[in-house]
């Protein structure tokens, strides 16, 4: 049977139908290529600086600015957002409004290695990934035009991705986006404390959602899930914004990400993947919980999602982080 679950972070209802699909083993891994020319040379690998603006972060292997660099942040290339102007909004007639897309769009790259993913990282490299993140992140808040800085890495084309070597993107906006608005509200008129905090301990509690738990993180298959095997990710200690907390966890919650691609991975191959950090925004002071969505994609968004916003799931989330819990970490992490 059919059922209608609510997301409680943004309010909106999703549609489980398990019995609208096969085994969710059945899903084909992703074979588009990425790059369209892969002979032209990769701006992001070492060795390659010039072909990218002056990076504006470079970590070593050590943590410090010497040395290789293992973590590099970058100006985009195509910015999405850029320049200092303060968001001022102009009517241009009846129905348009415009405004300039002021802000900060950087490219951080995960790796000097060209192949590999998120999921291929060591427990060093991902220290190292989180910790810029969480330096940029603070540099954005500091940024008077910049209200709203969303962290995103797109793994395949599928998932939007222009080039295989690993990297993410930070986008600092001056606007809060809308689906962070939802979240806020929902944070906001939860009565039962944090709705995150609550979330994770009731998930562990029951225990058929969860995919990866320790004293840090919680990552489950969330029980409003839209899509197949979507997981979320939730750090244990509360702090609304992530340059806010505490260096070990915010590490944690990049290894535990890691492990459940890894797992992921194990299971359905090597599926395209959006991975998305959502943090309070710049100089709110609420009861946000920052944390962190990995969608896999693994199915087409056709008319009815597009045209009613409600999801369709054919993989309950019961089923996928049970399958996720049959991948053996001790393997994967060899």
């Amino acid at each position: 049977m059919s059922q209608l679950r609510l997301n409680p972070l943004n309010g909106r209802w999703v549609t489980i139908v398990a019995e609208r699909a096969e085994r969710p083993h059945d899903f084909a891994p992703r074979s588009l290529p990425v790059e369209g020319n892969p002979a032209r040379a990769c701006p992001f690998c070492a060795g390659s600086e010039d072909a990218t603006p002056p990076a504006v972060e470079s970590l070593a292997a050590d943590g410090t600015h010497d040395g290789d660099w293992q973590v590099r942040v970058v100006p985009n290339r195509y910015p999405a957002f850029e320049g200092d102007d303060s968001m001022a909004v102009h009517n241009l007639g009846p129905v348009h409004v415009q405004a300039a897309a002021s802000g900060i769009h950087e490219v951080i790259v995960l790796s000097p290695t060209h192949d590999g993913s998120w999921k291929d990282l060591d427990d060093d490299g991902v220290s190292l990934v989180m910790r810029a993140l969480q330096g940029r992140m603070k540099e954005h808040s500091g940024q008077r035009n910049v209200r709203y800085t969303q962290a995103i890495v797109n793994q395949g084309r599928e998932a939007g991705a222009s080039l295989v070597h690993p990297h993410g993107q930070l986008l600092g906006m001056p606007f809060v986006p809308g689906e962070i608005i939802d979240e806020e509200r929902a944070f906001a008129r939860f009565e039962g404390g944090c709705i995150l905090c609550v979330t994770a301990d009731a998930e562990l509690s029951d225990g058929v959602r969860v995919v990866v738990a320790n004293d840090d993180v919680v990552v489950v298959c969330p029980f409003w899930s839209g899509t197949p095997y979507e997981m979320l990710v939730i750090p244990t200690r509360h702090d609304g914004h992530l340059y806010d907390a505490p260096e070990a966890s915010v590490e944690a919650v990049g290894r535990s990400i890691r492990d459940a691609l890894r797992m992921l991975a194990d299971r359905l191959g090597d599926i395209a993947y959006n991975l998305v950090f959502h943090t309070a925004p710049h100089q709110h002071g609420n009861a946000f919980h920052w944390h962190a969505h990995i969608w896999p994609k693994l199915v087409t968004v056709a008319g009815f999602e597009r045209g009613t916003g409600v999801m369709i799931n054919i993989a309950p989330p019961e089923e996928a982080a049970s399958d996720l819990r049959t991948a053996t970490l001790a393997d994967l992490r060899s």
